[in-house]
């Protein structure tokens, strides 16, 4: 990917103590031994990020060069001046030079022809076990010459002085493209980390004819791959990871030429209210090696997953293959089918439809769900929101981009397309209840093995969806959302409330095909 960035990685000249390439084991020791985290009773590794439990997506800046003056996005993502970040620059060098550091080297990418090459280095050892268990570990050989071309410096305790360094506040989170770099300072978060990756990986890919995916995916004994996209919270890594499916990754993949292939080596799964019942797989997944954020312990420091005292988002980090069967390398062949997954908190969307071409290029633009609780600062209740592309924050191009390799590979492939709500049913948040994971599964599983082909379809006359009307192992009353409200004059409301929704939003899409605008909701 060299020929899309700068002249020259970064060359940081490191003085202290240095920690490269440490093993799970040194790393969970050192970070026990430097009192960062502790040794929980089934083995996992918990650490507590403090004022910061999610990521601060107001805090996140590009450096605006010529190297990506035409590409980017500006208006949806922040710009920050070359001085401005130089300086920033010069006093981190000053202040890394004689520190005990953890250093990283690996792959962003499972497909060899598109990976990046990358590094990461760390004040914290329990940072530097998560990134070693998230992004992809190189055998000894690919060890030996290893040449990063990004490097990610996650320093939480360097200090941002807004006043001189023109920031919203003390935290930041700066990728520069043209000195391929990414810098990290004023939060423990460890996930800033892989979702700065993400985004750097979302800038590069497009300029390949590769579409970079914010999605989990897996893949059928028949060779069959599905991809989930959605946001935080609405289900990618739980549908995802399937006892009959192999998992090929649970968030970030790219879709070539070749097929999909995942971004990363792990997995960093939502764990609040886990059970061993619900999620066997995640469950089992949590052990040595693991990394737990902001999870509770009680006495005898046994995970309490229903706890949500320090964040709703907690969570697990772990190795793709402590998922059983899952996919190693994270490669497999083009999509049979897509589901778009929803958290709707209006609680009127069906519990699955069936999409045209043109409505999945809308409701991809689109990127409907709700904000959970968590997942960024602030957000305390499910919130409404619009993400393009079902992962705008991580996007650095205009959407148009993203949307355009979707629909010719759709089209290409002849991709089916499924909307998934996993929010609201009943009732709109603090009215209804969240749909029951059970059906949600065996609604998935209908899709993925070709049942809802053999089922009857009526017309949703606000969101014009196809929407089955009988699905295996699903109560039928569930799959019209209207039926399940007491008050079907209050499900009109709110079912029309959201549809002004959409094509508000919308409105701001204005290089799009009159027929992905007319598949849209009607009032």
């Amino acid at each position: 990917m060299d020929m899309v960035l700068g002249k020259s990685a970064t060359n940081i000249p490191l003085e202290g103590l240095l920690h490269k390439n440490l093993s799970v084991a040194e790393l969970t020791e050192q970070a026990v031994k430097r009192e960062e985290a502790v040794l929980t009773e089934n083995g996992a590794l918990r650490a507590v990020t403090g004022e910061f439990t999610g990521r601060s997506p107001l805090d996140k800046y590009t450096v605006n060069n010529e190297l990506v003056a035409e590409k980017m996005d500006f208006t949806t993502n922040q710009a920050m001046e070359p001085e401005k970040f130089a300086k920033i620059y010069e006093r981190l060098e000053a202040y890394l030079k004689e520190k005990e550091l953890f250093i990283f080297d690996g792959f962003a990418g499972a497909d060899k022809d598109y990976r990046l090459p990358i590094r990461v280095i760390n004040e914290y050892a329990w940072h530097n076990l998560f990134v070693h268990q998230l992004f992809i570990r190189p055998t000894e050989e690919e060890l030996a010459e290893h040449v990063p071309s990004f490097t990610v410096i996650c320093v939480p305790h360097f200090e941002i002085d807004p006043e001189k360094d023109g920031t919203r506040s003390k935290t930041l989170i700066a990728v520069n493209f043209e000195q391929r770099v990414v810098i990290i300072a004023g939060t423990h978060y460890a996930g800033e980390m892989k979702k700065s990756i993400f985004t750097v990986m979302n800038y590069l890919l497009p300029d390949q004819n590769v579409m970079p995916m914010h999605c989990s995916a897996n893949v059928g004994k028949a060779g069959d791959v599905a991809l989930f996209f959605g946001l935080s919270g609405t289900g990618k890594t739980t549908l995802s990871a399937d006892p009959e499916r192999g998992l090929i990754g649970d968030d970030e993949h790219g879709w070539s030429e070749n097929g999909v292939f995942n971004f990363e080596g792990g997995c960093y799964a939502k764990c609040i209210g886990l059970s061993a019942e619900k999620e066997p797989q995640i469950w089992n997944a949590i052990r040595f090696g693991t990394v737990l954020e902001n999870v509770v312990l009680d006495d005898n420091r046994i995970p309490v997953y229903s706890d949500n005292t320090l964040t709703e988002n907690t969570r697990a980090a772990y190795p793709v293959d402590f998922i059983d069967g899952a996919v190693i390398p994270g490669e497999a062949g083009h999509p049979k089918v897509i589901l778009f997954l929803t958290a709707d908190a209006f609680g009127v969307l069906p519990p699955i439809s069936k999409l045209t071409p043109e409505q999945a290029m809308y409701h991809f633009l689109s990127g409907y769900t709700s904000k959970l609780a968590g997942t960024e600062r602030g957000v305390t209740e499910p919130e409404a929101t619009f993400s393009t592309c079902f992962g705008a924050p991580f996007l650095p191009r205009p959407a148009h981009v993203y949307a355009d390799l979707l629909g010719k590979k759709i089209a290409e492939h002849q991709t089916q397309v499924y909307l998934v709500n996993t929010g609201w049913t009943g009732g709109a948040y603090g009215i209804g209840k969240r749909m029951n994971l059970k059906y949600t599964r065996a609604m998935v599983t209908a899709a993925l093995n070709g049942d809802l082909n053999k089922v009857g379809y009526i017309h949703d006359p606000v969101f014009q969806f196809a929407v089955p009307t009988r699905c295996p192992g699903v109560p039928a009353e569930l799959l019209n959302p209207r039926n399940t409200w007491s008050d079907h004059a209050a499900y009109d409301k709110q079912a029309h409330a959201l549809a002004e929704r959409f094509q508000k939003n919308f409105t701001k899409f204005t290089h799009v095909d009159e027929k992905i605008v007319a598949a849209g909701p009607k009032l």
